[in-house]
């Protein structure tokens, strides 16, 4: 899915341990160690059973590996609370799969391995992707694949407003587009602003493509951007429930078929074939032009530190074999993500033209931990999107909403 959760870490001692599984931590045995046995793998996608080609892949790496895989699937905040936990304990997975943005919480508690230690390959991996899994100029794991966000349109509701899509390429022609479609009876744009880590996901290309960094929330860049948002709502743009929408509700609105626009992500490219009019995709528009760096979304392989370093050379095994260019194309197809390398991309867009959008989109995204932030960037995003709430609600002022912003998150990451 999106790929924007944040785990809220709880304190260990509110959790309940999680059960010993075999074959993982100094339990393990020296024979299962120097080959065979079970490796434990995480990971966060339980909407995948024993039946699903994700499954499939994972038993046919430890296969290839000489060894069983024990695979055990949490939601993401679980699964980081949970590799916590396991880590206090001395009882981490062999491979944890976790949100990108993650990687740098657990990363900093001492849980990973890095990339060097562990002999992971990371050469073809594209850098603006890995930054998402760097934390103090080391990395920490290879991402399994990347979503991001771009503009989904509807073509028969610009048609009638006059609207060429080639027309769109800033914030000035997006709002003239906007303008007419709701001149013409219809609907402008619907975006997720809820006050979660959802809103900041979705608010992101519009800071980011204003020239805003999150260590100046309340830079001109940065108001400009939350204005923008505002301007519409305040227009009849965009409607005033995107202050509650999540991203799925943001969609059910643009299935209406009523909306000329949507901020949406890879994640519902099925849904809008089955939507029943005629859409097309192009990148989220940069303030003077160009793509937005867009957030990136999606998971990172990792090998959690062990008691037992015998077992990382199996792990590495079993990573590297999850993230080859022969099984990418199968894995990134079958989570919805744009793979990680350039070779496995071009497969990708050969096989679905519709792709190639999102392609260029990732090229362009950005991690949110990315610029050295780490642990930071939750202590910044909570209150960049508690500042665009306000704006949107009308309870502050743009340049008043960043402000306030700015003095929270500068607070909490002193």
């Amino acid at each position: 899915m999106a790929g924007v959760s944040l785990a809220v870490l709880a304190t260990a001692g509110g959790l309940v341990a999680c059960s010993s599984t075999s074959g993982s931590g100094s339990s393990s045995s020296a024979s299962q160690a120097a080959g065979g046995g079970t490796y434990a793998i995480w990971d966060p996608y339980p909407q995948y059973d024993k039946s699903s080609e994700w499954v499939k892949l994972l038993e046919a790496c430890g296969t290839q590996a000489g060894v069983k895989v024990e695979r055990t699937s949490y939601d993401t905040s679980d699964l980081t609370n949970k590799a916590l936990l396991a880590a206090q304990q001395g009882n981490s997975p062999d491979v944890l799969i976790v949100d990108n943005p993650v990687v740098s919480t657990l990363a900093e508690a001492g849980v990973l391995t890095t990339t060097e230690e562990n002999k992971l390959d990371i050469s073809a991996i594209a850098p603006n992707l890995l930054a998402a899994g760097q934390s103090g100029g080391k990395t920490y794991g290879v991402p399994i694949g990347a979503n991001t966000l771009a503009l989904y349109y509807n073509k028969g509701v610009l048609e009638k407003a006059g609207v060429d899509i080639a027309s769109v390429k800033d914030w000035t022609s997006l709002t003239a587009a906007l303008e007419k479609v709701k001149g013409a009876g219809k609907k402008g744009i619907t975006f997720s602003a809820i006050g979660t880590e959802e809103g900041s996901f979705q608010f992101l290309p519009w800071f980011w493509g204003s020239g805003a960094q999150l260590t100046k929330l309340d830079s001109a860049e940065g108001v400009s951007a939350v204005a923008l948002w505002s301007d519409w709502l305040e227009k009849g743009y965009a409607p005033n429930s995107v202050i509650n929408n999540t991203q799925t509700t943001s969609w059910q609105e643009f299935a209406s078929g009523d909306f000329a626009f949507a901020e949406n992500g890879t994640w519902q490219l099925a849904n809008a074939k089955k939507a029943g009019f005629e859409y097309g995709i192009i990148p989220v528009p940069g303030k003077g032009g160009g793509t937005a760096p867009a957030p990136t979304g999606g998971e990172f392989v990792s090998i959690p530190v062990q008691q037992d370093a015998a077992r990382y050379a199996t792990s590495q095994k079993l990573v590297t074999c999850l993230t080859s260019p022969d099984n990418s194309l199968t894995t990134t197809t079958t989570l919805s993500y744009i793979a990680p390398t350039e070779a496995v991309q071009a497969k990708q867009v050969a096989a679905t033209p519709d792709l190639k959008v999102w392609v260029d989109a990732v090229k362009a995204a950005k991690g949110r931990t990315s610029d050295d932030l780490g642990t930071k960037y939750p202590k910044i995003s909570e209150p960049m999107w508690g500042g665009v709430q306000a704006a949107l609600s009308g309870s502050k002022s743009p340049q008043e909403a960043m402000a306030a912003a700015q003095s929270a998150a500068a607070s909490a990451i002193q």
